[in-house]
């Protein structure tokens, strides 16, 4: 009898009618224009989403009463190519302070012609979350997940 390990990766992809460099400046510094206003860990409503363009740059929130809300780092930025965020977010959703316990997503952008980019995004290491990790799972994996983000984010750069 063989086990297999559960599937500790969450993969979503989107065509974009846009080029390469245009994906990557939506994704990357254009955020704030796609992001799901629903989708923060602060207490308070969002006003704008922060992702700063730089390996070692903060992810974050900004709620409308000016309070701050870290959800990731910048682990590496190859503008245009490709970009790794850690998921520094408990189950609890709230902000991880223990790196260990975060899982991370990349997105690659690959020029599929002039005007149009194949993105691929894969969030892994779930697992590091502990206990409970398959809820994580669930929910970035969900139809409401990552998929639903890279909709709105193919929608923003094509327009």
């Amino acid at each position: 009898m063989t086990m297999q390990a559960a599937d500790t990766t969450v993969r979503a992809t989107v065509m974009v009618d846009a080029p390469q460099e245009r994906a990557f400046a939506v994704f990357t510094d254009g955020i704030d224009g796609w992001w799901p206003r629903e989708h923060t860990i602060g207490e308070a409503e969002l006003k704008e989403m922060v992702l700063e363009p730089k390996a070692g740059g903060r992810a974050y929130g900004i709620g409308v009463d000016g309070s701050e809300s870290d959800w990731g780092r910048v682990l590496a930025f190859d503008r245009p190519n490709r970009i790794v965020v850690s998921w520094d977010i408990t189950l609890a959703w709230k902000h991880e302070l223990d790196h260990a316990k975060a899982s991370e997503f990349e997105v690659r952008f690959i020029a599929e012609g002039p005007d149009r980019t194949r993105v691929e995004l894969e969030h892994r290491h779930l697992e590091r979350h502990g206990d409970g990790w398959e809820e994580m799972r669930a929910a970035v994996g969900s139809p409401n997940g990552w998929q639903a983000g890279l909709e709105l984010f193919a929608a923003a750069a094509a327009a």
